[in-house]
């Protein structure tokens, strides 16, 4: 995946295409960050591709964030760009399950936990966490875990 990243940096760098350039080199330089830190705290290998996409995924929110408070505040321009990262990062991520899929993931989960009580779902969310990184809205899913365990 990070090779992806590095291809893209290269096409954006030679198109000239700004957002792309800056949006690739945030990532790049979020991985490496948490390279770093995974192999001085566990003598570990690096990062892997689930927890690139837990990057990924958390960039997306903290945009997404930043453009809503932009928005509120008038600022178009800074909502714009913020968008327009998304559109980026958005690229490298795997195909986002839908409402439904969402449903059928939550049911199979609670069912392999063997969930009960609302004391269950961390088990249920963990197991969703595992299968899903990067492709699940957690907060619909987590919604969903609640009403069928409330």
């Amino acid at each position: 995946m990070q090779e992806r990243f590095s291809e893209a940096l290269k096409a954006a760098l030679k198109s000239q295409d700004k957002v792309r350039i800056s949006t690739l080199r945030l990532i790049n330089a979020a991985i490496k960050d948490r390279d770093i830190a995974d192999r001085t705290d566990n003598g570990g290998e690096g990062v892997s591709e689930e927890v690139v996409l837990e990057i990924l995924a958390k960039m997306i929110k903290q945009r997404q964030e930043s453009l809503t408070a932009y928005e509120e505040a008038g600022r178009l321009d800074l909502a714009d760009q913020e968008r327009n990262e998304i559109v980026v990062i958005k690229e490298f991520m795997p195909r986002q399950l839908d409402d439904d899929e969402i449903v059928a993931a939550v049911d199979a989960a609670l069912a392999e936990v063997g969930a009960e009580t609302l004391k269950d779902m961390g088990k249920v969310m963990g197991l969703l966490k595992k299968q899903y990184t990067g492709q699940m809205d957690f907060g619909k899913a987590g919604a969903r875990v609640k009403e069928k365990l409330g």
